[in-house]
């Protein structure tokens, strides 16, 4: 297979500098981008055969000769309108020839006589001495004439040659485009087997070589490359520690008149490779909570590669709510590091500066606070357990009634202990059904309040508990209706000793629900109109509701 390779190149070699004269004229070369270049000689693919020919050839044409590449059949299947001039003949286009062709899809149809005839106007036959090659493995599908387009472009054309490398092809489908190349006065290479290629290559390696130039005069030595980049920095944890290039960042600034940072030149990530102009810098190399400032002076023609050490290591904090408990997502982490602090969430990482590290952990109402000591490179990973319990409330109409599924359900959780003055210490506070709360251990009282209800719950919670507290509101609702009313207002029914009953609540308009617990109550409507209030008495009962109109 290796044989054949080298064949193909050598036969699109002889082409290149015999017949087709690729020193003496502007060239197109036309690649067949068919679907059937993907069959294969010898066990590897037509193309990429071709693509291996064409860049070895390529590497042997002068500088200066001016090569074009044309494709048929290489973006759409099916289209014989698929021909493109991807490179304009132009001198030193190898390289751009070879990638084009490395990247090329083989997929379409062979329109090749419309693609001479187009790469023939893209030299401008009629005016100037012209060259096309075709390279093709297939015949025309797309019902063009290639016979009748050599004749014409011979007719029409200064000097006009189209060459023809019949790859892959039997001597009789040959026959069917070889009079494209004879029509021009060009030449037909069938390119079938291996032995044909090989008979191509004897043909080119038995022609006279050339009587040997003299040697050259010794050139000068070479003047020494200038670097790509001259400036190059790294940083690292702890001194003699490995570079790091992942996660790091770096902050360029001007340096002022007075040393301090001026304006920021840059931020880059990871492993950084610049060009700084000549001046006074300000470079800060960091990795999270961890940095290192260097001023650096750069000179015209000079590199520097100055090592940043930020003298830091990492802490790993895994938060738990109690022992045996899976990392909690909810906790806080608070890292106290010499010089500052930083907070995350959940699992935490962080990169601080060396020495002793505060480290404290929050789960709802439960924290905890360990210290750390931290060498310079070091990483240290730590369980650190809060020691909490979880409980989950609800209220309800009644026990073992409907759930009060309602957002303005108010939570507050308080010791049940009663300070000196009577009143307790708030602990946490929520809203709405399926209220959440991680409680150290203790005994606490959880007041739920639900419009005009109020209930108090005592529980206690224990470190891993997961409690489901159930409030039992004992209440009902009452929707009041008021037609034309100013305001309505909830009394209760009892008089006190002066004959006034306690208001329980107001609200303006003409209409009113509220949660009320259950029991005997007035409702009064107010007009706007002085001695027109009117009331009516209703019951409550837990778990029902009550509908009334005072009117």
């Amino acid at each position: 297979m290796a044989g054949l390779a080298r064949s193909v190149a050598a036969a699109i070699l002889l082409l290149s500098t015999t017949t087709f004269g690729f020193a003496a004229n502007k060239v197109i070369i036309i690649l067949d981008a068919s679907g059937s270049m993907w069959a294969q000689i010898d066990g590897k693919p037509k193309l990429e055969i071709a693509r291996e020919s064409l860049r070895t050839v390529l590497q042997s044409v002068p500088a200066d000769d001016e090569i074009g590449f044309m494709a048929y059949g290489h973006r759409q299947k099916g289209s014989c309108e698929d021909i493109e001039l991807i490179v304009p003949p132009q001198a030193g286009s190898a390289s751009a020839i070879s990638a084009a062709a490395d990247s090329m899809k083989f997929l379409g149809k062979t329109p090749l006589t419309a693609a001479v005839k187009q790469a023939a106007e893209a030299l401008k036959y009629t005016e100037d001495k012209a060259t096309v090659v075709l390279i093709t493995d297939g015949l025309e599908t797309c019902g063009g004439d290639p016979c009748a387009l050599g004749k014409e472009l011979k007719e029409t054309g200064v000097a006009f040659t189209a060459d023809v490398v019949g790859f892959g092809l039997t001597a009789d489908e040959g026959r069917q485009i070889a009079c494209l190349a004879e029509n021009t006065g060009g030449k037909y290479i069938q390119a079938s087997d291996e032995k044909a290629l090989q008979q191509a290559l004897v043909e080119t390696v038995a022609a006279p070589a050339p009587a040997p130039e003299p040697a050259p005069a010794p050139a000068p030595a070479p003047e020494p490359a200038k670097p790509e980049f001259n400036f190059m920095p790294s940083v690292a944890m702890a001194e003699g520690g490995d570079p790091i290039t992942d996660g790091n960042a770096w902050e360029i600034y001007k340096a002022a008149a007075d040393g301090t940072r001026g304006d920021q030149v840059m931020t880059e990530y990871g492993e950084l490779k610049t060009n700084l102009e000549p001046g006074d810098y300000i470079v800060v190399g960091r990795d999270d909570e961890a940095r290192s400032e260097q001023k650096i002076k750069v000179e015209a023609g000079q590199t520097y590669s100055p090592l940043f050490t930020l003298n830091a290591g990492t802490l790993v904090i895994h938060p738990h709510a109690s022992q045996g408990s899976e990392i909690s997502g909810e906790a806080r982490v608070d890292f106290n590091y010499p010089g500052g602090n930083t907070t995350h969430y959940g699992d935490a990482k962080a990169t601080v500066p060396a020495g002793e590290q505060k480290v404290t952990v929050q789960i709802g109402a439960g924290t905890a606070t360990e210290t750390v000591q931290l060498a310079a490179g070091q990483t240290v990973e730590k369980d650190i357990i809060v020691g909490v319990g979880h409980a989950m409330l609800n209220a309800y109409y009644t026990a073992g009634g409907d759930k009060a599924d309602n957002s303005g359900i108010g939570f507050e959780i308080v010791k049940a202990k009663k300070k000196i003055d009577g009143s307790r210490e708030s602990v946490e506070h929520s809203y709405g059904p399926d209220s959440k709360f991680w409680l150290p251990p203790d005994d606490y009282v959880a007041l739920t309040t639900l419009d005009l209800a109020v209930v108090e719950q005592p529980f206690s919670i224990n470190a891993g508990d997961n409690q489901d507290v159930k409030v039992a509101l004992d209440a009902g609702v009452l929707a009041m209706s008021a037609p034309g009313a100013y305001s309505i207002e909830v009394f209760s029914s009892k008089k006190d000793i002066e004959g006034k009953r306690k208001s329980l609540g107001l609200s303006y308009g003409d209409s009113w629900q509220q949660t009320i617990p259950a029991g005997d109550y007035v409702v009064v409507r107010h007009m706007s109109d002085q001695g027109q209030d009117k009331e009516m008495p209703v019951t409550i009962k837990a778990g029902e509701r009550s509908e009334i109109t005072v009117q």
